[in-house]
């Protein structure tokens, strides 16, 4: 069922890109998209349980703040080009600008995301490994 409504979703999304073409519409295709993998990969995780259930939900919310942040971060950088290229050289600056923190952003996001991600999978662990895990986590993520 999930499955079939996220198809649903991604279709109505890539025929309103095609009916109305938008840096918009991509966008739109994109989170349908990224949303109906997420649906289906929690439905996946239902089959499991305890820490590696929690762990598997952990990473497929990773990767749907991954999915969105670059969506997003597309977007930006499109609609900042399409304004360059309507002014002058100074705008391109900007939009070159723009397009990098968009871009730092969607960094920081997956990198959050990911850490949630290592600390889920610390919590199986106890004592000194535990917290060793702890660690080189927020060592590998900048915490």
């Amino acid at each position: 069922m999930a499955e079939a409504k996220g198809k649903e979703n991604v279709a109505k999304a890539e025929l309103d890109a095609r009916n109305k073409p938008s840096k918009k519409a991509d966008y739109e295709v994109s989170v349908a998209k990224a949303e109906a993998d997420y649906t289906i990969a929690k439905e996946k995780c239902d089959d499991k349980a305890g820490n590696e259930k929690d762990v598997c939900v952990k990473e497929a919310k990773a990767a749907l703040v991954s999915a969105k942040a670059d969506a997003k971060a597309q977007l930006k950088t499109s609609k900042a080009n399409t304004t360059a290229r309507e002014e002058s050289a100074e705008a391109r600056m900007k939009a070159q600008e723009k397009g990098s923190e968009a871009h730092q952003d969607a960094a920081a996001a997956k990198r959050d995301a990911d850490y949630a991600v290592a600390k889920e999978k610390c919590d199986a662990m106890a004592g000194t490994a535990k917290e060793s895990c702890l660690a080189d986590a927020k060592k590998r993520f900048g915490k």
